[in-house]
């Protein structure tokens, strides 16, 4: 039997959490900015990554591998 490894990686954007001491959800300025230079217009939520951190385990996703998958919500397109 040949075992098979699968390595991809999420790219999120700027995210309303803690990280980097919670600035991107406690300056407005600085998420208006960021949310300004998004096609969706505005910045993500931590729910926006979770269903997408989870999709590549997914079997239906059993042929993708070696991928960054961006999650920034059209992040400077």
């Amino acid at each position: 039997m040949i075992l098979q490894d699968k390595v991809n990686s999420i790219a999120p954007g700027a995210i309303e959490t803690d990280f980097g001491g919670g600035v991107v959800r406690d300056l407005s300025d600085l998420n208006k900015f960021l949310a300004s230079e998004a096609a969706l217009g505005r910045v993500g939520l931590p729910d926006d990554i979770g269903s997408v951190v989870a999709s590549p385990c997914a079997d239906d996703s059993k042929w993708i591998n070696a991928q960054r998958i961006e999650v920034s919500g059209g992040y400077r397109i």
